[in-house]
This record gives C-alpha cells, structure tokens and sequence, in this order.
C-alpha cells in the first residue's frame, strides 16, 4: 500500500481532474556492485495513458539511482524537482504479518521524507513483502507529488488570469485562495516564483 502526503492532495486532484498524472512502476531492473557501491536501475513507468517509457539511471544506491533516472526524465519539464531534498529515509518490518517462523518474509515499511524549498516536509511510504519494490514506489510517489503540485499552481494561476479577464470576482477570490494552498505543496521553480512575485 502506497501512501501520500494529504495535504492539498484533494485539491491539487480536483484541480487538475483528467489530467493528474499518476505513475507507477511494471518492472524495475536493479545491478549492484558491491564493490565499487555503484547501483544502476532500469525502471519502466507506467502513466494513465498505458505509455511506458525507459528510465536509466546510477547512484550510490537504490534510492539516489531512482531518484536520477526520475530526475532525467522529468526534471527539464518540472523545474521544482531540482530543489526538493531527501531528508529522511526508514526501513521498519511488521512481523506481525509473517507467515514462515524465519519471518524473513514480513511486510516491510519503507517512508521517504522530502523537504521542500520552504522547509516543509513530506512524507511518502508504502509497504509490502519487497523492501526493493516499496523503495521504488515510494520514490516514484514523491516525484509524482511535486510534479503534479507544481501543474496545479500554473493550472491554478491561468484560471486565476481567466477570471480576472472576464470580471468574475467570486472566481477571483476562489484561485487566489487555493493558489496560496497549492503553493506550499510546491517547491522552488523559477516559473512558480514568477508567479509569487506578480501576484505579490
């Protein structure tokens, strides 16, 4: 089970309706050398249109891996990827849920905590039987968070613009009010601190 941050995730959802983008993962190919602690990932996505791209990436690690081959594919698009920063990252098992005495085959519990630009942090978990599998969600999730953050306050700000245009004062009042939530869902991009900085 793979869980999200609640806050503003209604409304980033009702925001962007059809077009929240919402990622998973059909396979993931992980190589280690031990040696030199070089991780390399092959990961195919998947999105709501069944489109699968190829993702590659290394680190020192599963999670600095994924995190790159994520950062490469979607980073250029969605600028406020580059400013978010891991600040916490927990491993527990539930060996209450068992079922071989060894116990080896436990539900783990993986949760990735994420810091945005404003100090605020976030975090995002899933668990299941692979620690691997819960990594990579849990990786995968946040990314999604922040990406899908960042489309809601430019969705957000055109209609803001829209209403204006068209003298609707009660639509006015309600996007400059969501704007101000969405915002702190969001992370540093130069487009949203344009944005901040118009709207004063």
């Amino acid at each position: 089970m793979t869980k999200r941050p609640l806050e503003n995730l209604d409304l980033i959802k009702r925001v962007l309706g059809s077009e929240y983008l919402e990622l998973s993962i059909r396979r993931l190919h992980v190589e280690e050398d031990l040696a030199s602690e070089i991780t390399k990932v092959v990961v195919e996505t998947s999105d709501e249109n069944g489109q699968a791209p190829r993702l590659d990436g290394e680190g020192c690690g599963l999670v600095d891996a994924l995190y790159g081959a994520l950062l490469r594919r979607y980073g250029p698009e969605y600028q406020s990827l580059q400013s978010i920063e891991l600040t916490n990252f927990d491993v527990s098992a539930r060996f209450e849920t068992k079922t071989e005495h060894a116990g080896v085959d436990a539900v783990g519990e993986v949760s990735v905590d994420i810091r945005n630009s404003e100090g605020r942090i976030f975090t995002f978990s899933d668990a299941s039987r692979s620690i691997t599998s819960s990594t990579a969600r849990a990786v995968l999730v946040a990314v999604e968070y922040f990406m899908n953050a960042e489309r809601a306050f430019i969705t957000l700000y055109r209609s803001l613009k829209d209403a204006q245009e068209r003298g609707r004062e009660d639509l006015v009042t309600r996007y400059t009010r969501e704007l101000a939530e969405v915002v702190k869902s969001t992370s540093y991009a130069e487009v949203i601190e344009n944005i901040r900085r118009e709207l004063g």
